[in-house]
Protein backbone atom coordinates (compact mmCIF):
# COMPACT_ATOMS: atom_id res chain seq x y z
CA UNK A 1 0.00 0.00 0.00
CA UNK A 2 1.51 3.56 -1.04
CA UNK A 3 0.34 7.22 0.80
CA UNK A 4 0.07 9.98 -1.17
CA UNK A 5 -0.41 13.51 -0.20
CA UNK A 6 0.24 16.44 -2.42
CA UNK A 7 0.95 20.16 -1.37
CA UNK A 8 1.89 23.15 -2.99
CA UNK A 9 -1.24 24.40 -4.54
CA UNK A 10 -2.74 27.72 -4.25
CA UNK A 11 -3.22 30.88 -6.24
CA UNK A 12 -1.10 32.66 -8.34
CA UNK A 13 -1.22 35.37 -10.98
CA UNK A 14 -0.63 34.21 -15.05
CA UNK A 15 2.87 33.91 -15.69
CA UNK A 16 3.70 33.00 -12.21
CA UNK A 17 5.40 29.64 -11.12
CA UNK A 18 4.11 26.97 -8.67
CA UNK A 19 5.77 23.81 -7.24
CA UNK A 20 3.35 20.81 -6.30
CA UNK A 21 5.24 17.97 -4.39
CA UNK A 22 3.60 14.68 -3.61
CA UNK A 23 5.14 12.79 -0.81
CA UNK A 24 4.57 8.95 -0.65
CA UNK A 25 4.82 6.30 2.15
CA UNK A 26 4.71 2.76 2.72
CA UNK A 27 6.10 1.23 -0.20
CA UNK A 28 9.43 1.51 -1.96
CA UNK A 29 9.30 4.77 -3.71
CA UNK A 30 11.69 4.02 -6.49
CA UNK A 31 9.52 0.90 -7.62
CA UNK A 32 6.43 2.84 -8.83
CA UNK A 33 5.72 5.08 -11.70
CA UNK A 34 4.46 8.56 -11.27
CA UNK A 35 1.93 10.57 -13.39
CA UNK A 36 0.26 13.98 -12.46
CA UNK A 37 -3.44 14.54 -13.50
CA UNK A 38 -5.57 17.43 -13.36
CA UNK A 39 -9.59 18.04 -12.95
CA UNK A 40 -11.89 20.88 -13.82
CA UNK A 41 -15.43 20.44 -12.35
CA UNK A 42 -17.50 18.78 -14.98
CA UNK A 43 -14.88 16.88 -16.89
CA UNK A 44 -12.53 13.96 -16.74
CA UNK A 45 -8.87 13.74 -14.76
CA UNK A 46 -6.27 14.22 -17.66
CA UNK A 47 -3.06 13.35 -17.28
CA UNK A 48 -0.61 16.21 -17.29
CA UNK A 49 2.76 14.70 -16.80
CA UNK A 50 3.92 10.91 -16.02
CA UNK A 51 7.28 9.60 -15.57
CA UNK A 52 9.37 6.23 -15.46
CA UNK A 53 10.11 4.33 -12.08
CA UNK A 54 13.67 5.65 -12.12
CA UNK A 55 12.35 9.06 -13.55
CA UNK A 56 14.69 7.90 -17.10
CA UNK A 57 11.06 8.67 -19.42
CA UNK A 58 8.78 11.41 -18.96
CA UNK A 59 5.80 12.46 -20.84
CA UNK A 60 3.69 15.71 -21.19
CA UNK A 61 0.66 17.01 -22.06
CA UNK A 62 0.82 19.27 -25.05
CA UNK A 63 -0.87 22.17 -23.27
CA UNK A 64 1.87 21.66 -20.72
CA UNK A 65 5.23 20.77 -22.74
CA UNK A 66 7.96 23.11 -22.30
CA UNK A 67 5.91 25.09 -18.93
CA UNK A 68 5.88 22.12 -16.90
CA UNK A 69 8.47 19.68 -15.15
CA UNK A 70 7.89 16.10 -13.51
CA UNK A 71 10.80 15.15 -11.34
CA UNK A 72 11.52 12.75 -8.46
CA UNK A 73 13.86 12.64 -4.94
CA UNK A 74 13.36 9.13 -4.39
CA UNK A 75 15.46 9.63 -0.98
CA UNK A 76 12.93 11.78 -0.13
CA UNK A 77 9.41 9.69 -1.31
CA UNK A 78 8.78 12.73 -3.50
CA UNK A 79 7.85 13.36 -7.10
CA UNK A 80 7.23 17.18 -8.06
CA UNK A 81 5.58 19.08 -10.52
CA UNK A 82 7.47 22.59 -11.84
CA UNK A 83 4.90 24.42 -13.21
CA UNK A 84 5.97 27.89 -14.86
CA UNK A 85 4.32 30.49 -17.37
CA UNK A 86 0.96 29.63 -16.05
CA UNK A 87 -2.31 30.40 -17.45
CA UNK A 88 -5.45 30.63 -16.50
CA UNK A 89 -6.88 27.66 -18.09
CA UNK A 90 -4.08 25.62 -15.81
CA UNK A 91 -6.65 26.46 -12.85
CA UNK A 92 -7.51 22.73 -11.54
CA UNK A 93 -7.53 19.89 -8.73
CA UNK A 94 -4.19 18.34 -9.59
CA UNK A 95 -3.50 14.66 -8.27
CA UNK A 96 -0.32 12.71 -8.10
CA UNK A 97 -0.94 9.09 -8.68
CA UNK A 98 1.36 5.94 -8.76
CA UNK A 99 1.90 2.36 -10.02
CA UNK A 100 4.19 -0.10 -9.25
CA UNK A 101 6.35 -0.45 -12.14
CA UNK A 102 9.74 -1.38 -13.44
CA UNK A 103 11.72 -0.36 -16.77
CA UNK A 104 10.67 2.82 -18.91
CA UNK A 105 7.18 2.27 -19.23
CA UNK A 106 4.66 5.22 -19.09
CA UNK A 107 1.40 5.13 -17.82
CA UNK A 108 -1.04 7.82 -19.79
CA UNK A 109 -4.86 6.94 -18.28
CA UNK A 110 -6.29 7.24 -14.82
CA UNK A 111 -6.96 3.46 -14.55
CA UNK A 112 -3.38 2.15 -15.28
CA UNK A 113 -2.72 3.96 -11.64
CA UNK A 114 -3.38 2.04 -8.37
CA UNK A 115 -2.50 5.15 -5.67
CA UNK A 116 -4.05 8.37 -5.86
CA UNK A 117 -3.58 11.23 -3.30
CA UNK A 118 -6.13 13.49 -2.21
CA UNK A 119 -5.50 16.61 -4.69
CA UNK A 120 -4.77 20.07 -4.37
CA UNK A 121 -6.00 22.73 -5.84
CA UNK A 122 -3.86 25.07 -7.99
CA UNK A 123 -5.70 28.83 -9.11
CA UNK A 124 -4.25 31.03 -12.07
CA UNK A 125 -5.75 34.60 -12.34
CA UNK A 126 -5.58 36.46 -15.28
Amino acid sequence: QVQLVESGGGLVQAGGSLRLSCAASGRTFSSYAMGWFRQTPGKERDIVAADSWNGGNTYYADSVKGRFTISRDNAKNTVYLQMNSLKPEDTAVYYCAARRSFGLTLYYSGPNYDYWGQGTQVTVSS
